[in-house]
């Protein structure tokens, strides 16, 4: 996604870049996949005021994406990519062969029209398809790896974010960090191929 740089009409607007969110839809979230944000304005269980200064804004709509990609061996087609206020990358809309509709953390090569699946066999390696990391070759980047099998993608789920997978030593994926830390995943978690 391309960034658009400022020129420096003001010393606030001298460092600044927004993203251009080419081929993002503006149609309104799917109505089954947003759920209403609660706020809690600094209230305990009592409805006590516990914490000063809190309240107010504007109300938000929670988007429910599937982080745990547990729909296996069935093709998925996009039909949108979105733009979602409460994370700072874009989410895509998944229409399931079976009719089933999910969100899903969209990777920087996506497009609409395209074909992704989830599976625990070897699959093609394009971008938002998720597979085992024993089935992913070393020196791939990935994204929305689990940390523990079954659990749901837990790194590199952030805008720009991916994992470089080192290699492989006794059941265990070596992963390298954005931070450059090199940490042992097991070889049995989902990972997701791409840049998120």
């Amino acid at each position: 996604m391309p960034i658009k740089l400022y020129r420096p009409t003001t010393s606030a607007r001298r460092h600044t870049s927004t993203l251009v969110r080419v081929g993002i839809t503006k149609n309104k979230p799917q109505k089954s996949l947003v759920v209403a944000g609660k706020k809690t304005t600094g209230r305990n269980n009592q409805g006590k005021i516990t914490v000063r200064h809190r309240g107010g804004g504007s109300k938000k709509k929670i988007r429910i994406v599937d982080f745990l990609r547990d729909k296996l061996d069935i093709p998925a087609k996009v039909s949108f990519l979105e733009y979602d206020p409460n994370r700072n990358t874009n989410i895509a809309l998944l229409n399931y062969a079976d009719g089933e509709k999910r969100y899903i953390i969209a990777p920087e090569a996506l497009k609409v029209g395209q074909t992704v699946m989830s599976s625990h066999k070897l699959i093609d390696l394009s971008p938002g398809n998720a597979l085992l990391l024993k089935h992913i070759p070393a020196g791939m980047f990935i994204y929305n790896v689990e940390l523990v099998p079954g659990k749901g993608g837990q790194l590199a789920r952030s805008a720009g974010n991916s994992i470089y997978l080192m290699g492989f030593d006794g059941g265990f994926a070596q992963l390298k960090m954005p931070s450059s830390e090199v940490r042992l995943v097991d070889e049995n978690c989902l990972a997701t191929i791409g840049v998120a």
